[in-house]
């Protein structure tokens, strides 16, 4: 019967322990992608996009990630080439990428690489709310930093690099 407090209690306190640990997630949208075949259905990024994720490197060069998640696109995968990552993880929907996120890496520095129609839509199933009321084709230079403890996400939003509206 002691023996089974004692499993119950260390069980307690390691969900404890756990759930209060913030999990730091960086959302960014891919760079630029380039345009110059409108038949292309997967582009690389642009000059200009590659410069954009090397921008994204500079302004993350303190961050020291354990996991990255790009879409199957070359342009997310691209976006993060620049960064040092152990692995970069493809994802298809956002509810399973945040559970994962939320099981599998619970105190870590993840970094994620979406599109403009699914950034903001990740930030909220991290349970964010949404900095900016929708980010257009044209946004490439915000970037997200989410605190999540359990449910809930405090979010900042930054820009890097050259800004996109010049």
């Amino acid at each position: 019967m002691k023996k089974l407090f004692v499993l119950l209690a260390l069980t307690l306190l390691f969900i404890n322990i756990v759930s209060a640990q913030t999990t730091t997630v960086w959302v960014v949208r891919h760079a630029e992608k380039d345009k110059s075949n409108p038949q292309d259905n997967n582009p690389s990024l642009s000059e200009e996009g590659r410069i954009r994720a090397g921008d994204l490197s500079a302004y993350l060069k303190k961050v020291k990630f354990d996991v990255a998640f790009a879409t199957p696109t070359k342009r997310t995968h691209q976006t993060l080439d620049s960064l040092v990552i152990p692995k970069v993880v493809n994802y298809k929907d956002i509810k399973s990428l945040v559970d994962s996120i939320k099981t599998n890496y619970v105190g870590k520095n993840v970094i994620i690489a979406g599109h403009s129609n699914t950034v903001l839509e990740i930030i909220e199933a991290f349970g964010g709310k949404r900095p900016k009321e929708e980010l257009t084709d044209d946004d490439y230079d915000y970037i997200f930093e989410l605190s999540v403890k359990g449910d809930k996400a405090r979010v900042k939003m930054d820009q890097y690099g050259r800004p996109h509206h010049l």
